[in-house]
């Protein structure tokens, strides 16, 4: 009987609306509609890649967790296409009730930097939580006499605009990385965008470029002993290339990419609604099945709670505004 006399039966709605009035709260409305049977249906899941790659396949899985959590399906809605970035005007149209979410990649930041777009990812979007990273690598061919990243950076220095390396795209994640390392050094180069990362990885391995900057989709090349990968852009070395260092550890501290992305819901979602999708998708990101899915493609789980990750948000797109203005990017 202890126990009941600590733990009152939970307030009716009308005696929670009769105290909040009392207390002039004005959160009331957020507060009824996630106590009042939220979510009401299945959860959408926008997922801005196509359907059967490496992101979309550890999204469904992470869906699945979460759903178990919440006591309704998340379905996931592929809908790729100009990047990851269409994301952002979908979920800026949607109701923010909590019932359609989306996954948040770095070139959502990027794109409102790089052009003229009805909408903004800091104010129209509303962090749920942050979940990995991608890994990013230098690679060179197999046969390069360039045994570390010092090597690279020596010849490139004594050769300025020789140095032909290769991104997956003007503005990506890559060409940013090889920007910010090589332009701290005031090392010219010729950058040469590829459309995807088997074009840069056929182009780097017959030696048409002579180094290249891409994400982990250079595994099966470099485990066939087709690339050398001379360094990593993240903050630690990674589980499946522990021999490899960091740019960080070699003292390039600026040097550090990883393309952290997330989860967020429209901006005005209930903070009620985004705590429950907060800690549910928290608890599936951290399941066993999940992790074992990041593992997969060489992610590792990179939590950061709602307003950590807002925070995060911001700091990125300042360091980004200045590299792309550098870069003459940056749209008036």
């Amino acid at each position: 009987m202890k126990f009941l006399r600590k733990n009152p039966p939970p307030l009716t709605r009308r005696d929670a609306l009769r105290q909040a009035m009392a207390l002039g709260m004005a959160v009331w409305p957020a507060w009824s509609k996630a106590s009042s049977g939220w979510p009401q249906k299945p959860i959408q899941l926008i997922v801005p890649w196509p359907a059967g790659g490496g992101t979309d396949l550890s999204m469904r899985v992470l869906a699945e967790e979460a759903g178990q959590h919440l006591g309704h399906s998340v379905v996931v809605i592929n809908r790729p296409g100009a990047a990851g970035t269409l994301v952002a005007p979908l979920l800026k149209a949607a109701a923010p009730d909590g019932h359609t979410i989306g996954q948040l990649p770095l070139p959502v930041l990027r794109h409102a930097l790089m052009h003229k777009v009805p909408w903004d990812p800091l104010t129209d979007l509303s962090p749920i939580l942050q979940v990995s990273g991608t890994t990013f690598g230098l690679l060179v061919p197999s046969h390069s006499p360039w045994q570390k990243v010092q090597d690279l950076l020596d010849w490139a220095r004594a050769r300025p605009g020789e140095l032909m390396l290769g991104s997956t795209g003007i503005g990506s994640t890559p060409h940013l990385a090889m920007e910010d390392l090589l332009g701290a050094q005031n090392i010219t180069y010729t950058h040469v965008p590829f459309r995807g990362t088997t074009d840069q990885m056929l182009a780097l391995a017959s030696a048409n470029i002579m180094a290249g900057v891409n994400s982990t989709g250079f595994t099966p090349w470099v485990e066939q002993g087709k690339l050398r990968l001379l360094a990593v852009f993240s903050e630690q070395r990674s589980a499946r290339w522990p021999q490899v260092p960091t740019m960080k550890e070699l003292g390039f501290a600026q040097a550090v990419f990883h393309s952290p992305w997330g989860l967020a819901a429209p901006a005005g979602t209930p903070p009620a609604v985004l705590g429950q999708l907060h800690d549910a998708f928290k608890a599936a990101m951290f399941s066993a099945r999940h992790i074992a899915e990041l593992q997969r493609y060489d992610q590792e789980a990179n939590y950061l709670d709602s307003l950590a990750y807002k925070q995060s948000l911001i700091q990125i797109t300042q360091h980004e505004r200045k590299l792309l203005q550098r870069m003459k990017l940056l749209t008036e």
